[in-house]
């Protein structure tokens, strides 16, 4: 990996309605990432957070299933284009949440350095909701969907082109709720997908291997995007969705420590902490101890 690292936060709760997880960046920054990753040696810019402009009251909700849309879709613009500005400088984007939604921002801006951008998208959740088949409406159920071009113009078409993904380089790790409109989906656009139902059976050193041989066979760059929500609630409270059986934070280490040494990852996010939802700042702190191992952190 680059040793310059720029880290980005991104203060959203637009995408969900659960209160604090616009606190996420302060929480992990509080935790220590940028103490953490220089002691590693990388030279960290933290550039701060983006502005998030919150809609007036009027503004919350639209006709179209889609919670927030315009200042969702604002921010994602925001976002490509700090992230683009990273990677034209030369250094590893490390993004900080914020909700899910921001994978929409992340994503238009790093997409447009590849030809064939792999993504491994760590989550409890699919993602892959559009408006016709979200149960909510909220925009965090939808930033996978969006990149592969699915879904409301004003998430598909952030930075300007769609897709910015195609579905052959997607690995999802540790799926456990899915909905029915998702799970139409995986099979329609072939997805490949390794619930917690694999991870139990292969275990998470199989999982990963096939993961890494996956993307590094078929993509020229890969971008991890991490929701805390894909660890079990027991190691990461703090999250707004959390679902019970989820990966342990040693699998979760190994998953990172195995990234770290197969070299794809070019990109990254770690979203949806929530330290209002926490238990003394746990989940930041998870997050922050993973963050270590994906940059090569070692006990000897």
């Amino acid at each position: 990996m680059k040793k310059d690292i720029s880290i980005i936060g991104v203060p959203m709760d637009l995408g969900q309605m659960r209160r604090g997880v616009d606190m996420g960046p302060s929480a992990i920054r509080y935790a220590g990432v940028v103490e953490r990753l220089e002691r590693l040696d990388y030279d960290i810019d933290d550039l701060g957070d983006i502005d998030i402009i919150r809609p007036t009251r009027g503004e919350m909700n639209n006709d179209e299933n889609l919670k927030n849309l315009e200042k969702v879709s604002e921010a994602s613009e925001k976002l490509a284009a700090k992230v683009n500005e990273a990677i034209l400088n030369g250094r590893f984007p490390l993004v900080l949440g914020g909700d899910h939604s921001i994978a929409i921002g992340t994503l238009a801006g790093v997409s447009k350095h590849y030809q064939n951008l792999g993504v491994i998208w760590y989550d409890a959740h699919g993602d892959l909701n559009t408006a016709d088949t979200s149960p909510s409406g909220n925009i965090h159920g939808m930033p996978l969907a969006a990149s592969l071009g699915l879904g409301h113009k004003r998430l598909t078409e952030i930075a300007g082109y769609s897709p910015k993904i195609k579905p052959e380089n997607v690995v999802i790790i540790g799926a456990r709720s899915l909905d029915e409109g998702e799970k139409t989906l995986i099979k329609q656009q072939g997805i490949k997908v390794y619930t917690m139902h694999e991870i139990d059976r292969l275990g998470m050193t199989k999982v990963m291997e096939k993961t890494i041989a996956y993307l590094r066979e078929r993509t020229d760059g890969v971008h991890l995007s991490l929701d805390l929500d894909g660890l079990d609630p027991h190691d990461a409270p703090g999250v707004g969705t959390p679902v019970l059986g989820g990966i342990s934070y040693r699998e979760s280490h190994l998953a990172m420590e195995m990234l770290e040494e197969s070299k794809l990852i070019t990109s990254a996010e770690f979203v949806e902490v929530n330290p209002i939802l926490d238990d003394k700042n746990r989940t930041a702190s998870v997050a922050v101890a993973l963050m270590g191992s994906l940059f090569g952190e070692k006990l000897l």
